[in-house]
This record gives structure tokens, C-alpha cells and sequence, in this order.
């Protein structure tokens, strides 16, 4: 899927994107746990759309980043669409960018806690 065909409220398949950007990093403490999200900004040939980056995924991207987001979702936010992974959503690294401290050294990478789901809805209200 292109970046052209997202549709707000519904999955999200997007194959060889580029990160552009990633937005600073904001933490806070939710039911006693620290989080972490930064909005980074995606490209391909047809357009271009921000993500939501949740804890790990944030450590595994950068600019110059392509990548592949498998089961994420497209919804609106602030009147523009955006993309997560959600809580079943996955990113695929597949060409440049810097490499990432959990790819050095061949982390796994741990499930998704529903709590982000919630904390994000939570963020963007603010």
C-alpha cells in the first residue's frame, strides 16, 4: 500500500517508506510505568504521513530509515491522517538510516502492552 491510498479508521499496510524526520521524544509515567512516543514523518512516492513511535520502536528508526509497517492503522489527529502500529502493528527495517542499538546487538523485541493503546488516545487529547 502507498501512502496515497491510507484511509482514516482503517489497517495499514505501507511497503518501502522512508523516515524523514523524527520529532523529539516526550516521556511520562503512566499507571506507574514510564513511556516514551515521538511522531516521526513517512515518505514515498505518492505523499507523505506522520507515525506515532511507541518505546522500543522509537530506539529501532531514523531518518533515512526505509521501512515496511505491517498491521498498523490510519486515523485522523489534529485534521491530518496519521499512522501506528497499534497494539498487533509491526515495523520492518529494510534498507538505510542509522542503525539502532537493539538491531546491533540483535534484541527482541517484546510484545506490545495494550497500555499504549490507551496512553496514545490520552496524548493526543492534550
Amino acid at each position: 500500500m502507498k501512502i496515497a491510498d491510507l484511509k482514516i479508521g482503517q489497517k495499514a499496510d505501507l511497503d518501502e517508506v522512508t523516515i524523514i524526520d523524527v520529532g523529539e521524544v516526550r516521556t511520562f509515567v503512566r499507571f506507574g510505568r514510564p513511556l516514551r512516543v515521538a511522531t516521526a514523518t513517512l515518505e514515498d512516492e505518492t505523499g507523505k504521513v506522520k507515525m506515532s513511535l511507541w518505546n522500543e520502536d522509537i530506539d529501532k528508526v531514523s531518518a533515512g530509515s526505509k521501512i515496511n509497517l505491517t498491521n498498523g492503522f490510519c486515523k485522523e489527529f489534529q485534521g491530518e491522517k496519521q499512522v501506528t502500529t497499534g497494539k498487533l502493528g509491526k515495523i520492518e527495517i529494510i534498507g538505510e538510516g542509522t542503525e539502532s542499538e537493539s538491531e546491533a546487538t540483535g534484541a527482541v523485541e517484546e510484545p506490545k502492552e495494550e497500555v499504549e493503546e490507551e496512553v496514545e488516545e490520552e496524548v493526543e487529547e492534550e
